[in-house]
């Protein structure tokens, strides 16, 4: 029997697993729920079996009154954005606020910007907390979550992995891209965060995988047809082309991989 759901509190965020508590809970539900933070709004992703030992329990599903309150904090929030930027603009802090939301029972407001250093906030928290009586949190993020907060489309045309269908961001890294056989042009494998794109890593256990034994363009190497220079790899079908004294080969590779 199901015991257990994950909730997301942003379209897209991650994951958070609650004990259903005895409640009939359905993917698409919504429920309150209780986090360090406060109470939260959150919806109904999935339910599943799962150990309860660890799980804080779901409070009770949320009523078209719960709604409503939920509504009016997204609106009360968004014009605590405006305010928080025209005091930072004030101040002259260089950071770019982003977001900013209430907790659902608006006992703490959670603002998140960008910036290139660590800012020095207190001033701007401080004023804040004097106009909107609630706890103030101020959350630096990087370009990746940004980009995840603002949303866009991608240059595969799509909306961007990490909003679409990515619970959390994995660690992406230039080698990546390497053992793709990509061209190392920033134009071509960064997203629009700026950053590398997410999705180099989806086939990267396939590529690393499929190129051991491979050599590498440009080494010499000893074929039945002579030693030669190898000008080309394709990885996934596990061959190349040698170039011997002027007549391209095309080798195949072992198909024993490991």
């Amino acid at each position: 029997m199901n015991n257990i759901c994950g909730v997301e509190f942003k379209t897209g965020g991650k994951l958070y697993n609650f004990n259903i508590n005895g409640l009939d809970l359905k993917v698409n539900d919504y429920v309150i729920v209780d986090t360090e933070k406060g109470l939260q709004y959150a919806k109904v992703i999935k339910v599943f079996e799962g150990d309860t030992s660890n799980v804080k329990p779901v409070v009770r599903i949320a009523s078209d009154n719960d709604k409503k309150t939920f509504e009016q904090n997204l609106v009360d929030a968004s014009k605590t954005l405006k305010k928080a930027r025209n005091i930072a603009e004030e101040l002259k802090l260089e950071m770019n606020i982003i977001d900013a939301s209430y907790t659902f029972d608006r006992k703490q407001l959670l603002f998140t910007y960008v910036a290139d250093n660590r800012v020095d906030f207190r001033e701007l928290a401080k004023r804040l907390a004097n106009v909107y009586k609630t706890r103030i949190e101020l959350h630096q993020i990087g370009p990746r979550d940004k980009a995840k907060e603002v949303s866009g489309i991608g240059i595969c045309g799509r909306q961007l992995c990490c909003v679409k269908v990515l619970g959390h961001i994995d660690s992406v890294s230039m080698n990546m891209a390497k053992n793709q056989g990509l061209a190392l042009n920033p134009s071509k494998i960064n997203g629009a965060c700026g950053r590398l794109l997410c999705c180099l890593a989806y086939e990267d256990e396939v590529y690393s995988e499929c190129q051991f034994g491979l050599p590498n363009v440009g080494q010499t190497v000893e074929t039945p047809y002579g030693s030669g220079k190898v000008i080309s790899v394709d990885i996934l079908k596990r061959k190349y082309n040698v170039n011997i004294d002027g007549d391209v080969k095309t080798i195949e590779a072992p198909n024993d991989k490991k």
